[in-house]
């Protein structure tokens, strides 16, 4: 069925609760506010710092948008974006593009001008929704793409060139008749995450969005009663998708504006959150703050948090080890998956299989896999292959690029581009991206499995390997290394560390600097290669 039904359902059974809260941190540090002092204050001259609705009002201001877009002229099959911060109006916004048969494109807010122009017109958008942190990128643009598109601002003090839509809203009615969908209807469009150029347009359908809500309720367990705090940047298909299982059993979410390792148990602990959901840099820093002694556990209320679960990007075993340490009795998952499979679930390692931490998993509910060697043919259990996935949550196609579709679809399986391999149990464990492999003298060097043993040195926050161009071996393995602060490391404590490798493996350099992630916690390994790696190409190209 429509994922538009759940909403309906939703506001029959439990209308008058709450079901999002957001939660903007900066607000209260702005006003020299402590949580506690603020937990004991009225709530109402704090409006802007903890906002809250019910199902009703959830429901209302999706169909209050739903009937300024038909005003509008906006029609079944058009499409409008969403260019917000996580906040309040997000998600109503979303349904009300659903309601009336539009097809949501959700926009990364770290596109700069540009990148944003190249989205509109690549998924043929006819309507844009942005916040206030994107005013001077879209008045770049504003000019161009009003001509044929209509552009609505959400947060005050609306500019000129864009209609506000707080006001255009409250001028239509909060019922909406349905227009009849199918799960075959399409639904979104999400943008792939760029690391390999500019992004391509992801399309889904309704049936891909109901298989996400199941997966993620049928893997956690969540219930009406379950709290999940949701972190990361709504658009994108791991976030939206793991609040999905919540709203399908009309549980509450809590939209948090920020990522300290205080901000986030504040949240746990005043929210009384159960399920939390986080990338492997916020882990790592909470870990980090409670070693140091910056945060403490008994500061916070957080008997009722059952769940702590990742995705987004390998996870290093060590991590859970040292997070179990501090959390013994936290249930813990780890989640695969592509925004072409429509985010998380798609493989999940499973709360009873904790033994099996390095491991991403088995196939997720109502999933199928297999890993296939270059001609397709699976490949025996121990060899590396690629991971190729079957299920109702595949994408339709890259919109308006046939010759990329073909390339990840065939029969029906999409071809992820991740190198794994199946442990004798029949756990998969990912090896590294087909096009980061590092082929050095002949041999392939996965560099997640060489970043995981950097990262169980303790003086390491994070960790990167790249190939570097070699004229002799081709590439050689070079590792950018994150040094924890408390920490001194040097190249020559790493050389002796990394001994415990086989030879071939060993970086050949490391350089001392961040590691630069994506909004959803990927390493950027082209702009390293671009960083480290683009004159060693043009020396090499000269001699040649």
């Amino acid at each position: 069925m429509p994922i538009t039904e759940i909403l309906e359902e939703n506001c029959k059974k439990y209308g008058e609760d709450i079901c999002l809260v957001e939660i903007n941190p900066k607000m209260r540090e702005d006003r020299r506010i402590t949580w506690k002092e603020y937990a004991l204050m009225e709530p109402t001259p704090f409006v802007h710092y903890r906002r809250e609705i019910t199902w009703n009002v959830f429901n209302e201001k999706a169909n209050r948008f739903a009937n300024l877009l038909v005003s509008r002229g906006v029609q079944r099959g058009d499409k409008v974006a969403i260019l917000l911060m996580n906040c309040l109006e997000w998600l109503p916004i979303y349904f009300g593009i659903l309601k009336m048969g539009a097809i949501a494109v959700p926009l990364n807010f770290r596109y700069a001008s540009d990148e944003i122009e190249y989205c509109l017109k690549l998924s043929d958008t006819d309507v844009l929704v942005f916040g206030p942190e994107f005013i001077g990128r879209v008045e770049e643009i504003a000019e161009p793409i009003s001509r044929s598109r209509l552009l609505f601002y959400v947060g005050d003090n609306c500019p000129t060139f864009a209609e506000s839509y707080n006001v255009q809203t409250m001028n239509y009615s909060g019922k909406f008749t349905n227009v009849p969908l199918t799960d075959e209807d399409d639904a979104a469009i999400y943008f792939s995450s760029g690391t390999t150029g500019f992004p391509k347009a992801i399309l889904h359908n309704h049936e891909s969005l109901m298989h996400a809500c199941r997966v993620e309720q049928n893997h956690h367990h969540t219930t009406k009663e379950d709290v999940f705090l949701c972190i990361p940047p709504l658009y994108h298909t791991g976030a939206k998708m793991h609040w999905f299982g919540s709203f399908l059993v009309g549980g509450k979410g809590i939209l948090l504006k920020g990522t300290t390792p205080e901000v986030i148990l504040e949240a746990v602990s005043q929210e009384k959150c159960t399920i939390v959901w986080l990338l492997v840099p916020w882990a790592q820093d909470i870990l980090d703050a409670l070693d140091r002694g910056d945060v403490k556990l008994e500061d916070y209320k957080l008997d009722q948090w059952r769940l702590m679960h990742i995705g987004a990007q390998p996870v290093p075993p060590s991590l859970i080890k040292r997070w179990k340490k501090y959390f013994p009795h936290h249930l813990y998952d780890t989640n695969y998956g592509l925004s072409e499979s429509i985010g998380p679930g798609a493989v999940h390692l499973g709360m009873e299989n904790i033994d099996k931490v390095g491991a991403i998993g088995k196939a997720g509910y109502g999933w199928k896999t297999r890993i296939v060697d270059e001609q397709g043919n699976e490949v025996e259990r121990g060899k590396v292959g690629e991971l190729t996935l079957f299920g109702p949550g595949i994408m339709t196609c890259y919109y308006k690029n046939r010759k990329a579709t073909r390339e990840v679809l065939k029969d029906g399986w999409l071809f992820t581009g991740d190198m794994a391999q199946e442990d004798e149990d029949g756990f998969i464990y990912l090896v590294d991206r087909k096009k980061d492999v590092i082929i050095s003298g002949g041999e392939n060097l996965y560099p997640v499995q060489i970043e995981d043993f950097l990262r169980s040195n303790e003086s390491i926050k994070d960790a990167a390997v790249i190939g570097f161009p070699d004229q002799r071996l081709g590439e050689i393995a070079i590792a950018i290394v994150d040094v924890k602060e408390e920490y001194i490391c040097t190249e020559e404590d790493l050389d002796e560390f990394c001994k415990k490798l086989p030879r071939y493996k060993r970086p050949h350099k490391y350089i001392f600097a961040d590691v630069p992630r994506n909004a959803t916690g990927k390493i950027e390994k082209p702009k390293l290669r671009d960083m480290y790696c683009g004159e060693r190409l043009v020396e090499l190209q000269n001699r040649s």
